[in-house]
């Protein structure tokens, strides 16, 4: 099974997670591929994940972007997993806490929540140090305007990493990434 994981505030509807959908079906394997709409709650998005890992027939494998990049570092590294890393977010415990106290929305549902100290140590928590670089593929693009590239170039060294000039927070390459990603 291949889980996407889609950032903060996002959903199953990213262009990503439905471009990666898309492809699988493309290729016969629709079924193999999964991207559940992810609690705005970290432990309770974990749990979520975890059960899709636990179901999965072989060892599943990640694609996690920004956030979704944190959440499947911390899988991979309990589990045993590989993993895609789209723009990740490294320390995200530490940047988004300034974000305590605010309404959140979901850019594709419009569902609204405060995010409270709680998400903060929920995040905290998860904040996993990577051991297993062989694990990791790393897709980064310069132009990122939310995170900056050097932060996971750094907290992944001797992973595989595209490190791409330009770009945006949101991968605008990740089309031409697909088979590499399958592949990987």
């Amino acid at each position: 099974m291949l889980i996407f994981i889609h950032g903060f505030n996002s959903s199953s509807q990213s262009g990503k997670a439905r471009d990666l959908i898309a492809t699988m079906a493309a290729r016969g394997l629709g079924e193999a591929c999964v991207c559940p709409d992810l609690p705005d709650r970290p432990a309770a998005a974990i749990r979520l994940l975890e059960d899709l890992i636990a179901q999965s027939d072989g060892p599943a494998k990640l694609v996690g972007s920004s956030l979704g990049g944190f959440y499947a570092t911390y899988l991979a590294e309990k589990h045993a997993l590989k993993a895609v890393l789209v723009n990740p977010c490294v320390n995200c415990h530490e940047k988004l806490a300034d974000h305590v106290g605010s309404l959140q929305k979901n850019w594709h549902s419009g569902a609204e929540y405060h995010f409270s100290a709680e998400h903060l140590t929920e995040l905290r928590a998860l904040a996993a140090h990577p051991e297993h670089m062989e694990r990791y593929l790393l897709l980064l693009e310069t132009g990122d305007e939310v995170l900056d590239y050097r932060e996971a170039v750094a907290a992944y060294p001797g992973a595989r990493q595209v490190v791409l000039e330009g770009g945006d927070h949101g991968f605008t390459r990740f089309n031409e990434y697909l088979s590499d990603i399958l592949a990987f």
